[in-house]
């Protein structure tokens, strides 16, 4: 491989993905947490654990001048239920402008989900 090829393929935060159970995970740190979610559920500490959900934060829409603008959606790293409360979890070395933004937008519609940001 050409070092101009090797550096195109090397993740800008130095992440490796790494699959579990057919999921591919953007880092160890999330496969890891993925590996302690799956125990909690087998406990029934938690139940209902999902990789990867995705959450609406804005509909799509046409401007007045008839432009199509996609919708925004959130992709959870995993959501599951605790004591009857819905958990929404992202697994982050590094908090994005863009994730700020949707984490924001994500807490005005949702107030009723527990987000919950977890530090590799």
């Amino acid at each position: 491989m050409k070092a101009q090829e090797k550096a195109a393929t090397k993740s800008k935060y130095n992440n490796r993905k790494k699959e579990i159970d057919g999921y591919t995970f953007d880092s160890i740190a999330e496969s890891r947490r993925y590996a302690q979610l799956k125990l909690l559920e087998k406990a029934k500490i938690i139940s209902d654990l999902r990789v990867h959900p995705v959450y609406l934060l804005q509909k799509s829409f046409r401007t007045p001048e008839g432009k199509s603008v996609r919708a925004i959606n959130y992709e959870a790293d995993f959501d599951y239920v605790e004591n009857g409360v819905t958990v929404v979890e992202d697994v982050k070395g590094v908090e994005t402008a863009a994730f700020k933004l949707k984490h924001k937008l994500f807490l005005k519609k949702y107030p009723d989900i527990r987000f919950e940001i977890i530090k590799a």
